[in-house]
């Protein structure tokens, strides 16, 4: 299924870009081994010509919830999802907000729903927790942190039993810190809050990295008046590092209320966030509080500095509703769901909110996009090329992400770290490819194998026409 898309405001229109003059020396060759490199961003190009990077917008499916329990209501808020064996967990605040009164009608509260393929949801009937006299209902936490808790499953190799699952919620003084030995009973780690710098809000979140070896963490702050994003690290979830600014060269100053971002689980070197933007003087379509919204996507390599596309990833669209103020909000979390068209790839799943402060009820709905697929090198059918910078890489064969037209096509040269061509993968000897696959192997005239490259310098060109290339990788 091909997606539509919107180009970023940066790229030029002309037909012919170099982003880098002089081919770099090879004791620069970026060593990438064999793990998965998503085009969206420029870290990995030198030259193009004719192509550009695209933004891909996911596509608007059913809804996954409608918080109508009465312990839920239209302020029900920061959801994050996730899979977790063989099931996908959801968890939200359940809060409700009366415009006559102007007032909350109930306590905040900690929710769960869950779902063996991450489409239909439900709630467990879990007897934890009670409210108005009953524990029938599936809230998992009240009290301290309910109103942005944001939990995780901790992959750390040290995590103890008792906190195989952690949580931040915001509290007086800052941050608390939580565990759960099953994600639905949950305790303080500490009595006192862990991070006290910022302006905490939002939904303020954490994980745990496992190419860093250790906890990272992101929560709101202001910075010179706007809504901005702060970092720190911890090695036991307990003590953290001074918090410190995101950056986002190129982008303008803009109020971005949530974060979002975790390490993309097939290319775990990459975090990609996907904050909601509020435009705070703007006017919504239905009356209600002044603000309207949107989703946005950014990524970074390092964890500090993100590329931010200003064009959204998510756009209100036609629904009044999600013309209104803090509607939106994309969960935390991506999750691999099966298409609904048959003898076609699984898709990645992300959800949005709806509907925020319309009552009776907030919803949130699933949005479907390809595997990898949230950016493209694209070329028109007259053609178009890309040169990467020089890499090493470990593997026996080289594996694109691309789709084409009918028409179009996908051809690979591979070059030394000069730019010159590599007997037996030029150009020509690359046959034209074409169709639509998640891990297509190239092939030369000589085969796929390309394993005596392996761990010297070398460029990829691409040429592409009528195509979108997402990712590759050598295997």
């Amino acid at each position: 299924m091909r997606l539509q898309c919107t180009s970023h405001l940066a790229v030029c229109a002309a037909a012919a870009i170099v982003l880098a003059a002089a081919p770099a020396p090879a004791a620069e060759a970026i060593a990438i081994g064999s793990r998965r490199e998503l085009l969206v961003d420029e870290f990995l190009l030198a030259e193009r010509a004719g192509t550009r990077l695209v933004l891909h917008r996911p596509v608007a499916r059913e809804l996954a919830l409608v918080h109508d329990r009465p312990w839920e209501g239209c302020t029900s808020a920061y959801h994050t999802v996730f899979r977790d064996g063989q099931r996908y967990r959801m968890y939200y605040r359940g809060s409700h907000y009366d415009h006559t009164l102007r007032k909350s009608t109930h306590a905040e509260v900690v929710c769960t729903a869950e779902s063996t393929d991450g489409i239909r949801w439900t709630r467990p009937e879990l007897g934890i927790v009670a409210f108005a006299g009953s524990k029938k209902n599936n809230i998992v936490w009240s009290g301290i942190g309910c109103h942005d808790f944001a939990p995780f499953k901790d992959t750390s190799p040290k995590c103890r039993p008792d906190e195989k699952y952690k949580a931040l919620g915001r509290g007086k003084g800052g941050l608390y810190a939580f565990k759960s030995p099953d994600g639905l009973h949950w305790s303080l780690i500490s009595s006192k809050p862990v991070i006290t710098k910022g302006a905490f809000d939002s939904q303020n979140l954490a994980f745990y990295d496992a190419l860093r070896g250790r906890y990272v963490e992101f929560h709101r702050n202001f910075r010179n008046g706007c809504r901005d994003i702060m970092t720190c690290t911890s090695v036991d979830f307990r003590t953290w590092t001074d918090p410190v600014w995101l950056s986002y060269p190129g982008s303008p100053r803009e109020h971005l209320y949530t974060n979002q971002i975790r390490p993309y689980f097939r290319a775990a070197h990459i975090y990609m966030g996907f904050p909601k933007r509020f435009m705070p003087r703007r006017k919504g379509k239905v009356r209600g509080r002044a603000g309207v919204s949107d989703g946005i996507f950014m990524t970074s390599r390092d964890g500090r500095t993100f590329k931010r596309w200003t064009e959204a990833f998510i756009r209100p669209g036609p629904q009044k509703q999600r013309w209104v103020n803090r509607n939106n909000m994309t969960a935390w979390g991506i999750v691999v769901t099966k298409s609904a068209i048959p003898d076609t790839p699984d898709e990645l799943s992300i959800y949005s909110t709806e509907h925020y402060y319309q009552a009776p009820a907030c919803k949130i709905r699933r949005y479907t996009l390809r595997m990898d697929g949230f950016v493209s090198l694209q070329a028109p059918l007259s053609g178009g090329t890309a040169v990467t910078k020089p890499m090493t890489f470990r593997g026996k064969r080289l594996e694109l992400n691309y789709a084409t037209s009918a028409a179009g096509s996908v051809q690979v040269e591979i070059q030394d770290a000069a730019g010159r061509p590599i007997g037996g993968y030029a150009l020509a000897d690359c046959p034209a490819t074409y169709g639509d696959a998640i891990e297509g192997v190239v092939s030369w005239k000589g085969g796929p194998d390309v394993s005596k490259l392996a761990g010297k310098p070398v460029r990829l060109r691409f040429v592409l026409k009528d195509a979108d290339l997402y990712a590759f990788r050598f295997r």
